[in-house]
């Protein structure tokens, strides 16, 4: 039997989302069917809102609602290290730990030749321009161990070599070629404890 237009047509709304397969988004839009009219008004204006409201903060490049993060406006945290992360979700996972007391630059990707993303792609201009107008003394590149991982803090630390700026990189406990976003807190926490600066 075929499902209803409307019916079918919300179960491929839900297989857009990344990990979500037929069965999984058949079970999400059957929930949504289970919700009374007011949570389902509230969860549409809700999916609005977060394209509405959601942007990316003009230091950083995270997300917030604000011209900039609460993170950058915060006088409590240190701006002489700054966490460079791929994603703004990486910084959310980071600020999960509740440890980590400098400031974060989104590059925004990677470096990947082969699919033609070069320095110019990302937010590393940016964050040169932030490490000369700041007083930054660490950089700790925290992206993912593959060979664009590589690649992006390899280049960070040329481009500051003749600096006096400290590059370094999160360390153990990272698998090569593992998402930063499927790493348990625990391991996290220590690959950021004992980062190591790059030679």
């Amino acid at each position: 039997m075929m499902y209803p237009i409307s019916f079918k047509k919300l179960v491929e709304d839900f297989k857009k989302l990344p990990g979500i397969g037929e069965k999984t988004a058949e079970r999400m839009a059957f929930s949504i069917l289970m919700l009374d009219d007011d949570s389902v008004t509230n969860f549409s204006t809700d999916i609005k809102n977060v394209k509405i409201k959601i942007k990316k903060c003009e230091i950083c490049g995270t997300l917030c609602e604000d011209e900039k993060c609460m993170i950058c406006m915060s006088k409590d945290r240190s701006s002489n290290t700054i966490c460079v992360v791929e994603d703004s979700k990486d910084v959310f996972l980071f600020e999960k730990l509740g440890n980590y007391q400098g400031r974060y630059h989104v590059l925004g990707g990677l470096i990947s030749p082969i699919d033609g993303i070069g320095p110019e792609d990302i937010a590393i201009k940016k964050l040169i321009e932030r490490i000369n107008k700041e007083k930054v003394e660490e950089i700790i590149v925290a992206v993912k161990g593959t060979i664009e991982g590589e690649t992006t803090a390899l280049y960070i630390k040329k481009l500051l070599e003749d600096t006096a700026v400290k590059v370094s990189r999160i360390a153990s406990g990272i698998p090569v070629g593992a998402e930063i976003d499927y790493i348990d807190s625990l391991t996290l926490e220590s690959a950021l404890r004992n980062r190591k600066e790059i030679e």
